[in-house]
């Protein structure tokens, strides 16, 4: 293999592991939707921010979970219901 494969594997795994450690440590996330806020920011009439509609997507909470975190969970709860 040639030293430039070798590199952006080093630097695909690097990357893989590091949001591993992301997803373990903060298994929730900014909804991307709302910016984290749990509602949408509109303005009146007059320019002034207020309090929108909740969000759908996080249900006004804010917080998602990741996706690295969503497979974990479905991988484990496989394993452990065939497991039994």
């Amino acid at each position: 293999m040639t030293p430039l494969i070798l590199a952006v594997i080093a630097a695909a795994l690097l990357i893989a592991l590091c949001y591993a450690a992301l997803c373990a440590s903060s298994p929730f996330g900014d909804c991307r939707k709302c910016g984290g806020f749990g509602f949408k920011v509109v303005t009146d009439r007059k320019g002034k921010p207020k309090r929108g509609k909740h969000c759908r997507r996080c249900r006004g909470v804010g917080k998602r979970i990741r996706v690295g975190r969503h497979l974990y969970n479905v991988a484990h709860r496989t394993w452990t219901a065939g497991t039994d």
